[in-house]
C-alpha cells in the first residue's frame, strides 16, 4: 500500500485597521477553537501562518494563544510560516521594503516562537517571476502556490504532488501547488471525500506529496462555518480520520518534505494568483466576457485541456479598474522614497516612519474581489492613516515643526502626465492639471486623516445578480455552502442605488449644468454636462513661490455646448496654500470669450469623507443652528457664505468657505458592493456642490473663491 505524504498551511490574516470586536469574534469563532482542536491531535501536523497585524492584536488581547503556538512548534507539529509582516503584495511595493516586511516577520517568528523559519505564505499567492530574489535575499526558501500558476507553465495533472524549483538569476525556491480540489472541498464537504481523494492521489496519479494551503478564516469566520466546524464537529472528526488513515496518509511538515525528497524538477512560472483573482482584477465587461469564454469551453467538453491556456488579469490591473487603489499605491510609493531616504543620523525617526509605511502597505484596501477590501472605507483609511504618520514623521525629522511650504511636480500617480503637490506641516494636497484641474488628495495631517478617500460608484460584473435578483441554486441543508456560491442581499431595493459616476470623485471639480437641474437629478447623474472642463486638461499657468505661500494657476479654454452651440469659455483657478495654515484655497475667474450671453450653473464639486454617515458624532455644520444633522442625510442650502462637515470622533472639522454667498447641495454617495456576508449599500463619502449662477454678457467674467479650511478643536 503506498503511502502519501500529505501537507497543510493555514494562513489566518486580519487587515491592518479592521474593527476590535471583528478581531476578536474571529479569534473565540476560529483561532482559538482551531488550536484547541489541534492540540488534542498531536499526530496532525501543519505549518502556520499569522499576519503581522492579527500577531499584534493576538498579543495585546490574548497572548497565551502564542504561547500554545510556540509549544506547538517546540514539540514539532508546527511550523511556523514567515511572510511580508503587514502582509503585502511583495510584487506591489519597493523590492526593499518587500525584503524588510519578510526580515521583520522572521525577527518576529524567532523572538516569539523560537523558531527559524524556512517556509514563507505568499499575501494572495500572487507571483512574479522576480520573486525568487527577493524571497531568498530575506533568508526564505519555500512557499506554497495555487496549482493554477503551475497549469498555466504548462504543467498536467499529474504534476501537481510534490514541489518543483523555480529561480531567477540563480536564487533558487522551491515552490509547492496547492490542490484546487482540497481547497474547495476543506470545510465544505465530508472528511471521507478528502481521504478519499488523497488516497487517490496516491494510488491514481502516483502522487508522493498533496498540498492543501488555505485562509484560516473558513474553519469558524465565514458565514455558516463555525457551527459546521465546531459545532458539528467536522474539524475534529477531519483530525481523526487523519490519525485513523495514518498507514496511507503521513503528516508531514514541508521543510521535512524537502528534506527527504527531491523535486520533481526546475518550472519557471508566470505573474498569476489564484483562479478567482484573476476574474476580479478584469472590469466588469471583461468579466462578463470571461464567463462566456468558459461557459463555451465547458459546453464543448474542454475545460480541462484549455486549462493551462485561460485566464483572467494580474493583481496590478487593479490599479487601473480603481482609480481609489491607484492613488493609495502612489501615495504609498512616495512616503517610501521619503523613508528611503531618511538621513541615518535620524534612524529612531525612520525606523517608527518604516514601520508605519509597512502597515500602509497592507494588501486587503487594495483590492477587491469575493469581500469587502477596497470598498470599506475604514480599510482605506486605515492604510491613509498609517502613510500620513510616516509622512509626518520623515517630514519632522527633516524640515523641523514649521511653519514651512513647499510645491513640487511630479508624476504622482504614474500616468505620464505631471500632478503637482503642495504640502505644509498641517496639510498635503495633490492637484491633478490633466483631470479637471482637481484635487486628487487632501489630508489633513494633525489627525493622520485622508479627507479624499472617497470612492466613485461604478459597474461590478455582480450587479447583474441584483438586477436579475437571481439567489442561485440555493443553499444546501446539510453542510455549508461555499462562500463563493452564496449569493444574499442585506437589504431590500438594492438595483434602486445602483448608480454609476461618470468621473472619478475629487474636489473643485467643475460642472457646467442648466439652471433647472435638480440636487435629485444631479445626484443620480441624469443631467447634460454643458461644458467640457471637468476631468478634461487645464494648462498650468503659473506656479510662485514666495513670502510664505505657493501658489498654482490653471487655466482652460473650453467650450459652453447648450442646444447645439459650442461657444468658447475661458475659466482660471489659481491655488494658493501658506505654510501656517491647515487651508488651501481657490480663487475662480469664468470669462464669456463668445459672441453671445451665456447663462448656466457652474457647479463646483467637493468630494469628502468623515468615514461614517450615521453616526452621532459625524455630521453636517452651516446654517443648522444647534442642529446636527448626521451625513446620510440629503440637504440644500441658499445664500450660504460657508458650508462644512465636523468630525467629534477624530476631533476637527472641515468648511468651504467663500466671500461671496453661493447655493449648495449635500448628501451622501453610496455604493452597492458584495462582501462576505452578502450584498450591501456603503458610504463612501459625502458630496459638497457649491453652485453659482452665471449670467455672463459677451466680454463678462465672473470672479469668486472657494476656500477649504481644517480645524482641529475637541
Amino acid at each position: 500500500m503506498s503511502v502519501v505524504n500529505f501537507m497543510i498551511g493555514i494562513h489566518n490574516h486580519q487587515p491592518v485597521g479592521n474593527f476590535g470586536h471583528v478581531m476578536e469574534e474571529s479569534f473565540q469563532k476560529c483561532y482559538k477553537p482551531q488550536i484547541d482542536v489541534l492540540k488534542a491531535h498531536p499526530t496532525v501536523r501543519m505549518a502556520l501562518h499569522h499576519s503581522g497585524p492579527l500577531l499584534e492584536w493576538i498579543e495585546d488581547n490574548q497572548p497565551g494563544y502564542l504561547d500554545d503556538i510556540a509549544a506547538l512548534a517546540e514539540r514539532g507539529q508546527v511550523e511556523i510560516l514567515s511572510g511580508g509582516f503587514y502582509e503585502p503584495i511583495l510584487t506591489s511595493i519597493p523590492e526593499e521594503d518587500a525584503i524588510g516586511q519578510v526580515v521583520m516577520m522572521n525577527d518576529y517568528i524567532k523572538r516569539r516562537f523560537g523558531a527559524t523559519p524556512t517556509g514563507m505564505w505568499l499575501a494572495e499567492r500572487i507571483w512574479d517571476p522576480v520573486l525568487p530574489a527577493i524571497i531568498r535575499a530575506a533568508g526564505i526558501g519555500y512557499t506554497l502556490l495555487d496549482d493554477t500558476h503551475f497549469h498555466y507553465a504548462g504543467l498536467g495533472s499529474r504534476d501537481m504532488f510534490g514541489y518543483w524549483t523555480t529561480e531567477k538569476h540563480g536564487h533558487t525556491v522551491n515552490v509547492f501547488p496547492i490542490d484546487m480540489t482540497l481547497r474547495y472541498s476543506i470545510p465544505f464537504r465530508a472528511p471521507e471525500e478528502t481521504i478519499d481523494y488523497i488516497t487517490w492521489a496516491a494510488g491514481d496519479m502516483g502522487a508522493s506529496g498533496v498540498t492543501y494551503g488555505d485562509d484560516g478564516e473558513k474553519f469558524g469566520v465565514w458565514p455558516e462555518t463555525h457551527e459546521w466546524v465546531y459545532g458539528k464537529k467536522w474539524l475534529e472528526k477531519f483530525y481523526t480520520a487523519l490519525e485513523e488513515n495514518s498507514d496511507r496518509i503521513r503528516m508531514t511538515l514541508f521543510s521535512e518534505f524537502i528534506a527527504e525528497n527531491p523535486p520533481m524538477g526546475r518550472t519557471y512560472l508566470p505573474p498569476a494568483s489564484y483562479e478567482e483573482m484573476g476574474e476580479w482584477t478584469l472590469n466588469a465587461e471583461a468579466q462578463h466576457n470571461f464567463h462566456k469564454a468558459l461557459e463555451e469551453i465547458k459546453d464543448a467538453g474542454k475545460r480541462e485541456e484549455y486549462k493551462p491556456f485561460i485566464r483572467g488579469g494580474l493583481w496590478d490591473n487593479f490599479l487601473a479598474k480603481y482609480d481609489e487603489s491607484n492613488r493609495m499605491h502612489k501615495k504609498m510609493l512616495y512616503v517610501s522614497r521619503a523613508v528611503s531616504s531618511g538621513a541615518a543620523d535620524a534612524k529612531e525617526a525612520v525606523d517608527l516612519a518604516r514601520r508605519e509605511l509597512y502597515r500602509g502597505q497592507c494588501n486587503c484596501a487594495y483590492w477587491h474581489g469575493l469581500f469587502g477590501g477596497l470598498y470599506l472605507n475604514y480599510l482605506r483609511h486605515a492604510v491613509y492613516a498609517s502613510l500620513i504618520r510616516a509622512e509626518n514623521g520623515m517630514d519632522l525629522a527633516t524640515r523641523g515643526i514649521g511653519p514651512w511650504i513647499s510645491v513640487e511636480r511630479l508624476d504622482f500617480d504614474s500616468d505620464g502626465r505631471e500632478e503637482i503637490v503642495m504640502k505644509n506641516p498641517l496639510v498635503t494636497a495633490g492637484i491633478s492639471p490633466s483631470r479637471g484641474g482637481a484635487l486628487f488628495m487632501l489630508d489633513y495631517r494633525p489627525a493622520a486623516f485622508c479627507l479624499s478617500n472617497t470612492f466613485a460608484r461604478r459597474k461590478e460584473a455582480y450587479h447583474d445578480k441584483i438586477l436579475r435578483a437571481v439567489a442561485g441554486e440555493g443553499e444546501r441543508q446539510d453542510q455549508p455552502a461555499s462562500i463563493h456560491d452564496l449569493v444574499r442581499f442585506k437589504e431590500e431595493g438594492l438595483a434602486n442605488h445602483l448608480i454609476y459616476d461618470r468621473y472619478p470623485r475629487s474636489l473643485y471639480q467643475d460642472s457646467l449644468i442648466r439652471k433647472e437641474t435638480s440636487m435629485e437629478a444631479y445626484r443620480r447623474g441624469d443631467f447634460q454636462q454643458l461644458g467640457d472642463f471637468i476631468d478634461h486638461p487645464w494648462t498650468l499657468a503659473e506656479m510662485s513661490e514666495g513670502n510664505g505661500e505657493v501658489g498654482v494657476r490653471l487655466e482652460r479654454r473650453g467650450i459652453f455646448n447648450d442646444q447645439g452651440e459650442a461657444r468658447p469659455l475661458f475659466i482660471s483657478k489659481t491655488y494658493h496654500m501658506g505654510g501656517r495654515e491647515a487651508a488651501i484655497g481657490a480663487a475662480y475667474r469664468v470669462s464669456n470669450e463668445s459672441d453671445a450671453p451665456l447663462s448656466f450653473k457652474l457647479a463646483v464639486e467637493f468630494n469628502m469623507t468623515l468615514l461614517a454617515a450615521d453616526a452621532d458624532d459625524r455630521f453636517w455644520i452651516g446654517g443648522f443652528a444647534n442642529q446636527k444633522p448626521r451625513l446620510n442625510e440629503t440637504l440644500s442650502d441658499t445664500g450660504a457664505v460657508w458650508v462644512g462637515m465636523r468630525d467629534d470622533w477624530a476631533g476637527f472639522s472641515v468648511r468651504i468657505n467663500s466671500r461671496t454667498h453661493f447655493d449648495a447641495w449635500r448628501y451622501p454617495v453610496e455604493t452597492v458592493s458584495q462582501s462576505e456576508s452578502g450584498f450591501e449599500r456603503t458610504y463612501q463619502g459625502s458630496c459638497i456642490v457649491i453652485l453659482k449662477e452665471v449670467d455672463l454678457p459677451v466680454g463678462g467674467a465672473l470672479e469668486f473663491n472657494a476656500d477649504i479650511i481644517m480645524t482641529g478643536e475637541r
